[in-house]
């Protein structure tokens, strides 16, 4: 999931802007009929990133030791470092298996790490993408659907300019060659035992926070050119990686997935719609321009919010009560609700709640969390949206990108003594809901 641009850069850029200098994203032109997708019996599942749960694996000094763009704008002192170990989840995946084996999922998401697999421009590791088949093969052979995510916010640090931050990830002079490179050869190599793929986790929170919030890398700041120039060769990437897949495997099913908060209108605070707009604007633009190679469309909701510079001002910090969570998120579970009516709508394609969770140290909270929001995706379910996956985030605590190791989103948490995952009261009741719940 992302978080949003940072309050003090949102109040900055409403105070520069000249009112109704965001428009309101135009109405999406939704095709009269789109073909069927099948996707079989309902998917129950959770995901986890590649940069949030493995573990290096190599040594610096080795010929495939690796950085992503991350790792370099932790060391400048931007965000918090990750560390090394993250959750074990390449060197121990099998203990991840056996996790999503008591859950009783059918599927489950995970990234690919573009920098693992090419550590250098142009020179690729075998043993890594290797290593990758493997853990879909793996999870094929205990009854789990494998979704790959190409793209889930890091690059290769070699596209990562820390002297030329405007020539960094997005932006960089030969990312898109490279990119259609590397997915190239990551769907070749997976395609025996993936149907599923996600170019890219969240393009348009991770754009806006980036390219203009300064918050995430590259780390531009009140940047609106760039974030424009950096939408486009982000649609082009995406367009191109579901061309590859679909030409690879005409078979194989394309998600995007996106970060979706329900944003309210506040007029008073934000009279001219700017807030409003620019919230909306980062909801759609990429979504609207890849819609039409897209079979799927994934949901991430977390939190409903005002549009409002005030808002995002005085935002609250922890859970100062039951209504929020230790990002300070609003809990809204009738938010959920009206997103998916939008998002159907607005694109008439089925969709998958790819991320719904909440970072709690209570696991009643976070159980109730599920409870309501599940509740929510049935109503929507019975006023005709297309709903064919629910996926809690995540299964297992770890780094929370800008936040650090600062929110509890697992379904697990490792033991360090024994290097397992322990399964948590909200990982259990989700086990228990699946298993006398196989359609919602």
């Amino acid at each position: 999931m992302v978080n949003l641009i940072r309050p003090a850069l949102l109040a900055a850029a409403a105070v520069l802007a000249l009112p109704g200098c965001v428009t309101a994203p135009r109405p999406h032109q939704k095709p009269a009929a789109t073909p069927p997708v099948n996707t079989g019996t309902f998917w129950w599942g959770t995901s986890t990133a590649s940069f949030q749960n493995e573990d290096r694996g190599v040594k610096k000094g080795d010929p495939e030791y690796f950085q992503t763009d991350w790792d370099v704008f932790a060391a400048e002192g931007h965000i918090p470092p990750r560390g090394d170990d993250a959750t074990f989840s390449w060197s121990r995946f099998d203990k991840d298996v056996r996790a999503l084996k008591k859950l009783g999922v059918n599927h489950y998401r995970f990234g690919v790490e573009w920098g693992r697999v090419e550590p250098q421009p142009g020179r690729f590791n075998e043993k890594a993408i290797a290593q990758y088949v493997r853990m879909a093969r793996t999870l094929r052979a205990n009854g789990i659907e494998p979704i790959v995510t190409l793209w889930h916010f890091t690059f290769p640090a070699w596209l990562y300019d820390s002297q030329a931050k405007n020539r960094s990830g997005f932006l960089h002079p030969d990312i898109e060659p490279a990119w259609r490179a590397y997915v190239t050869r990551m769907v070749t190599a997976l395609a025996p035992y993936v149907s599923i793929y996600v170019p890219q986790n969240e393009p348009n929170g991770a754009l806006y926070i980036g390219y203009f919030g300064g918050h995430w890398p590259p780390g531009l700041l009140l940047t609106p050119g760039a974030l424009k120039q950096a939408t486009r060769v982000a649609v082009r990437m995406y367009r191109d990686a579901a061309g590859i897949i679909h030409h690879l495997e005409p078979d194989a099913l394309v998600m995007g997935i996106y970060s979706i908060p329900n944003w309210r209108r506040n007029y008073v605070q934000d009279p001219t719609g700017f807030v409003y707009n620019m919230m909306q604007r980062q909801n759609f633009d990429h979504l609207d321009q890849v819609a039409d190679v897209t079979d799927l469309i994934g949901v991430n909701y977390y939190y409903s919010q005002d549009a409002s510079v005030l808002r995002f001002i005085r935002r609250p910090e922890g859970e100062l009560s039951s209504d929020y969570t230790q990002n300070g998120w609003e809990i809204d579970p009738e938010g959920l609700y009206a997103v998916l009516t939008t998002v159907s709508k607005r694109y008439g394609k089925p969709i998958v709640i790819s991320e719904n969770g909440i970072g709690t140290q209570s696991e009643q909270k976070k159980i109730r969390y599920f409870r309501e929001h599940v509740n929510q995706m049935r109503r929507a379910m019975n006023d005709g949206v297309d709903i064919r996956g629910y996926f809690p985030w995540t299964l297992i605590d770890n780094y929370e990108w800008a936040e650090g190791y600062a929110a509890n989103f697992g379904l697990t948490h490792v033991d360090r003594d024994t290097m397992e995952l322990v399964i948590e009261p909200s990982g259990q009741w989700f086990a228990n809901f699946i298993r006398e719940n196989p359609e919602p």
